[in-house]
Formats: structure tokens, sequence, C-alpha cells
């Protein structure tokens, strides 16, 4: 649910720190991933396929698709102890998941995954040398046929976010920065409500690495 600047120091360190204060105390906290949901649905994806959520730590996504019966999951974060309160939660399916500890940035992926998930890790980079070394992560650990599903700041939303600039997105914007090898199929926006009551807008947009119609999903 969240990421790092491309030249941060101690990421992982001030990552934990946060989860440290308890999920349902965090801005991005979603006790029901409703959204990601109904792009996972949009786009047709099937419980067999491999499933990569970046950023995910402590999210409830990963429960979501254990209660759906998804047969490969993983969970990426670079917070270990994000990750931990997810392995807690989740008690013995957590054993039924991939947990991977990692900055998205310096991760080298040994798979490819049919799905790849970002909800609140993109808008953290803002710089091109993050967001190209991200695309870098995205290219390796995808396939032509593979589907990237992103959650990120809409061009109203916030422009700071745990003390951290962040990069604001429509699904045009989106889509450009990403490159012609990923092709919108489908789109959404979020009204996102924190813990503490505010409102952060949110894009959502659905991409394939083949062809297709943008569509726009229903709230």
């Amino acid at each position: 649910m969240h990421g790092e600047t491309a030249d941060s120091a101690g990421a992982g360190s001030r990552w934990d720190d946060t989860y440290g204060r308890g999920e349902a105390n965090l801005s991005w906290y979603q006790p029901y991933p409703a959204p990601s949901l109904r792009m996972i649905a949009a786009a047709a994806i099937d419980s067999t396929g491999a499933v990569i959520d970046v950023g995910g730590g402590a999210g409830h996504l990963v429960d979501a698709l254990l209660d759906r019966d998804f047969e490969d999951v993983t969970v990426l974060d670079i917070s270990a102890v994000g990750i931990e309160q997810a392995r807690q939660r989740l008690g013995a399916r957590a054993a039924r998941v991939q947990w991977l500890v990692q900055d998205v940035l310096a991760w080298r992926p040994t798979r490819r995954y049919d799905v790849w998930h970002d909800r609140a890790v993109f808008h953290f980079l803002t710089s091109p040398a993050g967001r190209a070394a991200y695309l870098t992560t995205l290219e390796q650990a995808t396939h032509p046929r593979s589907i990237a599903i992103f959650g990120t700041f809409a061009p109203e939303g916030p422009t700071r976010c745990s003390g951290l600039p962040v990069a604001r997105y429509g699904p045009d914007r989106l889509a450009a920065t990403l490159g012609s090898r990923w092709h919108p199929i489908a789109s959404a926006a979020e009204r996102h409500t924190t813990p503490g009551g505010a409102i952060q807008p949110f894009t959502w947009v659905v991409f394939s690495r083949t062809a297709g119609d943008v569509s726009s999903v229903p709230p």
C-alpha cells in the first residue's frame, strides 16, 4: 500500500515504523478491497492465474483472493513488519502465500506473473529514475498476456502521503507513463475514506500487454 522514492535511504525501516503504528491507523487502510476486486473482475482473471500484490504489506487483498480460491498468490513489500502482520492475521492460510520482503525497485524476479496488482506504490515514485526502475521490474515479472492493475492518487488527490511527495495520475497520464507496451482495458474512479475521515480520490486502471478496448467499471 506504499512505496518509496528511488533515492530514499532506509526505506524499509521507514515503513516498518509506519506499520508499527497499527494497520487500522494508516491512511491507506481498507478492510475490504472492493476496488481491487472490481478491477480483477473487469479483467476476467481466473483463480488459477499467478497474482502478485506489489506493496501489499498488511493489506487485505490476499485474504480476499484466498477466499476466492486463488491458487498462486504472492505478496511483495519492503516492510517485513507489514508482511508479518498479514501472516499473523491469516494464520495457517499464510502457508498458501508466497511472501517477499523486497524493494520493488531493486528486486529481480525469478518468475513471471499473470497479474500484477499495485495499490498505492507507483504514485510514490516521483523521479524518472525511480519510475524507470519500477517499469524494468514490471517488464521482468510479466509476460505478453499479463494484466497489470494500478490504483494511484487521482489528479485531484493528495500531493503528499506518509510525509512523502507523490505523483498524481488520470488514466491517460498513467497509460502514457507505462508506455505503449501496456494497453488500458478498463478504468474507474474511487473516493477512498481514510480512518481519519479524509477523502482521497484514486484512479484505477487495468492494463494488458495485448491490445484491448477501454471500458469504464461501475462504482
